[in-house]
């Protein structure tokens, strides 16, 4: 997969889980990056690893891209330093209430900044975003969705709504996008040993997904040789087609 060190990758969420594994990963490509996150100390300890790991050039912006004006900063701030973006990767998430809720017992301000963050959010970045991929009649964005967006759960609340609601703006701005040069597609990585995760289900006894296993996704999506747009992709079930998974 040829990620070209020239390569401006923009990764929201990334001070854990999958965010920073999609960094470091990039990184050994040698791209340069802007990297945001609201937790400043976890996102900076991520951009030191990310250089070490041989990036290019890391941007790090303390952010909450729920709020047009830290999308407006961080996206500024991006292109002021690399003077464009090649790829989005919209992964920043929140799970909202821990143990989760039934929707009849869902506290409102919850479910609204779920909503705001996971669904919102990603709406505001690739706005921003997309208009001058549109100049340059390239670009490739790529949103990180769940099996819980796909089939409604009792007990996923916000999140999983939310996630819903992100695979119908993929779904919608990608058909608005063809033909343009710039490509959207949506990536399910399966169920991850993240911190997320463990606080979504507590009690899990079964195996989960290393999320430095199906960053091999989002390079594949952010190269020369992908073409797809409009695509929801299991992580697992992509990498196994392509022999890179057992």
């Amino acid at each position: 997969m040829s990620i070209s060190s020239n390569q401006v990758i923009m990764i929201t969420g990334a001070s854990k889980g999958l965010g920073r594994a999609l960094t470091l990963a990039f990184s050994k490509k040698g791209a340069r990056l802007a990297i945001c996150a609201r937790e400043e100390t976890k996102l900076l300890q991520v951009k030191k690893e990310a250089v070490q790991q041989g990036a290019m050039e890391v941007l790090a912006i303390t952010a909450d891209l729920s709020i047009s004006r830290d999308v407006e900063r961080f996206v500024a701030l991006t292109e002021a330093t690399f003077g464009t973006i090649d790829v989005l990767i919209n992964n920043a998430s929140i799970l909202g209430p821990s143990p989760m809720p039934l929707l009849a017992d869902y506290p409102e301000g919850d479910y609204q900044d779920v909503l705001r963050v996971n669904a919102v959010g990603p709406f505001l970045v690739t706005r921003r975003v997309v208009a001058k991929m549109l100049q340059e009649k390239k670009g490739s964005i790529i949103n990180v969705t769940s099996e819980a967006g796909h089939t409604g759960y009792r007990g996923w609340g916000a999140y999983g709504i939310s996630k819903f609601a992100l695979e119908g703006l993929t779904q919608t701005w990608a058909d608005e996008l063809d033909g343009t040069g710039v490509r959207m597609n949506m990536v399910d990585p399966g169920e991850m040993d993240t911190e997320m995760h463990a606080l979504a289900v507590p009690d899990c006894n079964y195996d989960l997904v290393d999320p430095n296993e199906v960053v091999d996704v989002f390079l594949h999506l952010a190269s020369a040789e992908s073409t797809e747009n409009g695509e929801r992709i299991q992580a697992t079930e992509f990498l196994q087609k392509r022999g890179a998974l057992s």
